[in-house]
């Protein structure tokens, strides 16, 4: 009787350590991954910043073609300067109501 009780908690000591050393073991794990996601999000803010910048060169570059008299990109330019009188019409509605 006494011999299965120490048995037992033979037993159940090395489960303890066994757990003890998988906790250890999955708290250096968690901090590894933390690094690499902060990591990784910041590369992809960096990523996200690069693809915004592009994309306003490659509208840009749209535009000056648009410009230059590219058929092509006519129909973009007609939508920009309308967008533009829309604006300036707004900010000359603003100053007909503010009284200037």
């Amino acid at each position: 009787m006494l011999q299965d009780l120490e048995n037992n908690f033979s037993e159940l000591e090395k489960k303890i350590l066994l757990l003890q050393k998988n906790y250890k073991n999955l708290t250096e794990r968690l901090s590894e991954l933390t690094v690499e996601h902060e990591a990784l999000k910041t590369k992809y803010d960096e990523e996200r910043r690069r693809n915004q910048v592009l994309a306003e060169e490659q509208k840009n570059i749209k535009l000056y073609s648009a410009i230059s008299g590219n058929p092509e990109h006519n129909r973009l330019m007609k939508n920009h300067i309308n967008r533009l009188v829309k604006e300036i019409d707004f900010c000359i509605a603003q100053l007909q109501n503010s009284g200037l």
